[in-house]
């Protein structure tokens, strides 16, 4: 997404805040500044450790520009208000979030058990038997197996495997954080190998959805429901 979209959300955002809390709540600004303190860190900490994108943290910072606290006046949620929504109301949002994008991570579990019962072939053939577990892991909730040719056909299907066919032996191997330079190298070197009969035709490849989109579902949850996290741990709690 082009950074002039949050060149010009960011300070219309602020300085719509600003005018609506130093008009009637003028006592809230140091708790405004405070929202937004943390929610910069936070997007700032996940973007460095690569686990946010540019702009999925821009997002998240221009969220808290304009929606510090929870708009309980606008909204009232379903589930629950949590004592965070009400002083730091993007943390809502993320923790939602992050629990959808834990949700798809169940359902890409159950895909690639369905594929493996269902056809009966190996999910991790040849030379991908020999990565650490915690790399399979990875693949299993956030990827796939997909056939080479619509992986071609579909851009925004981005492969999780690479192949190094440098040696005699050609050595396939995971790939946990697929980007998108370099793609259809990748992805032709893979159907190269295929064409070749050097690997079977189905290769790991991930949709590559962004968190942004997780974070939309996040605020959408949290304006109408409120703070599932929450209410989950209310619930298990008692």
């Amino acid at each position: 997404m082009s950074n002039r979209v949050w060149a010009i959300y960011a300070p219309v955002a602020l300085a719509l805040s600003l005018v609506q809390i130093g008009l009637y709540q003028p006592s809230q600004l140091p708790f405004y500044a405070l929202s937004f303190g943390v929610t910069a860190g936070l997007a700032l900490l996940l973007f460095y450790a690569g686990g946010f994108g540019g702009a999925d943290s821009k997002a998240l910072m221009c969220i808290a520009l304009s929606l510090p606290f929870a708009p309980l006046l606008l909204f009232s949620p379903l589930l629950a208000v949590s004592p965070i929504s009400q002083l730091i109301f993007p943390i809502t949002i993320f923790g939602n979030g992050v629990l959808f994008a834990a949700a798809s991570g169940v359902y890409m579990m159950l895909r690639n058990v369905f594929w493996h019962k269902k056809r009966g072939d190996k999910m991790f053939p040849g030379n991908l038997a020999s990565e650490s577990i915690s790399k399979k892991l990875l693949v299993l909730i956030t990827g796939y197996k997909m056939n080479i040719s619509k992986v071609k056909a579909k851009w925004h299907i981005f492969p999780m495997e690479d192949i190094d066919d440098s040696q005699a032996n050609l050595k396939r191997k995971l790939v946990i954080v697929p980007r998108e330079e370099g793609r259809e190298q990748i992805v032709e070197r893979l159907s190269n190998a295929v064409n070749a009969g050097k690997i079977d035709c189905f290769i790991w490849a991930t949709p590559g959805l962004p968190m942004l989109i997780f974070v939309t579902l996040g605020l959408i949850t949290a304006l109408f429901f409120g703070d599932v996290v929450w209410w989950l741990v209310q619930t298990v709690l008692g």
